[in-house]
């Protein structure tokens, strides 16, 4: 079991790192840097000749190859050693495939070309594979450690809203991705707003400028249902650490994710208010994947529960 802990955290902060070196690639504009060769860069194993944009592409590259490897090892053992626990295999299959199936996007990205709109799906793909790794990691350390969720009752009006919240969510990083594809990050210099830019209003906005302004604006319901939520969870689940402590933290990394969004504007797109807008948004999506995870099992307790009590009941 040491040896799948010390796998899981790796696999965990590789992922992070295949998600930030995506970004990176989007920011320097490295991602023709080994023209349209895959795997191989410029038609070559070792490129004889080496650029700014090749290095961030090829430095990319090994770290998603690395962990492909690491994932499928993770994925292997979890499998054999803890797949009696429900959401093991499901995992497992799903971490293996959703790496995969990012890695074949980007390949077919460079290779053949892709349009903003089908590049911008390649960022929530990531993070589903990185929330994947990310359960993997829980429920191994979850084996030695119960945590106080082994009684948690979700409600099921919640259970709902948390499946409803996290495909919103993906939807919202499907807008900033194309942002970023579309290279629509400044067109509006102001915040919230583009004041300057169309003394018109809305009606004079171009293509670019509705996409950056249709991602703020998804951004600002996401940022005002999570405040409504973690009011609600604080007066329903009080008594919970894990509800009330999860969902402080859920809200605070959306907070950091505005500021890092505001900021990349002010400071003209800083590389690292750009990497924190990344990380950010990939560890909120974690924990979202986190309560999914313990809303379905409170589904199935409820679901196991319900028969007892009816035979109870009728006797």
């Amino acid at each position: 079991m040491k040896l799948l802990k010390w796998l899981s955290v790796v696999a965990t902060i590789g992922m992070i790192f295949v998600l930030l070196g995506g970004a990176l690639v989007t920011k320097t504009g490295s991602a023709d840097g080994c023209g349209d060769s895959w795997p191989l860069c410029e038609g070559q194993l070792i490129p004889s000749e080496f650029n700014f944009e090749m290095i961030i592409e090829l430095s990319h590259r090994l770290v998603s190859g690395s962990m492909g490897i690491i994932v499928v090892l993770l994925a292997i053992l979890a499998w054999r050693k803890i797949g009696h626990i429900r959401e093991v295999k499901f995992l497992s299959i799903s971490s293996v495939v959703f790496l995969f199936l990012q890695a074949l996007i980007g390949a077919a990205a460079v290779v053949w070309g892709q349009s903003d709109f089908v590049l911008a799906l390649h960022f929530g793909i990531s993070l589903i594979s990185f929330a994947t790794v990310f359960l993997l990691m829980l429920l191994i350390f979850e084996t030695d450690k119960k945590w106080d969720t082994e009684s948690l009752i979700i409600k099921k009006k919640h259970r709902i809203e948390f499946i409803a919240l996290t495909i919103y969510t993906l939807a919202v990083v499907y807008t900033g991705a194309l942002v970023r594809h579309t290279e629509s990050s400044l067109v509006c210099p102001d915040v919230p707003f583009c004041y300057n830019n169309n003394p018109g209003g809305f009606a004079s906005y171009n293509f670019q400028q509705w996409v950056q302004m249709g991602h703020r604006l998804s951004a600002i319901i996401l940022f005002l249902w999570m405040i409504v939520l973690f009011v609600k969870i604080i007066k329903e689940y009080k008594h919970s650490k894990v509800m009330v402590g999860g969902w402080a933290i859920a809200l605070s990394l959306i907070v950091l994710q505005a500021l890092s969004g505001a900021l990349s504007v002010f400071t003209m797109l800083s590389l690292y208010a750009t990497l924190a807008h990344a990380l950010f948004i990939s560890c909120y999506f974690g924990m979202l994947s986190y309560y999914l995870l313990l809303s379905n099992r409170s589904a199935a307790r409820e679901m196991h529960e319900q028969p007892n009590h009816t035979n109870t009941v009728i006797s």
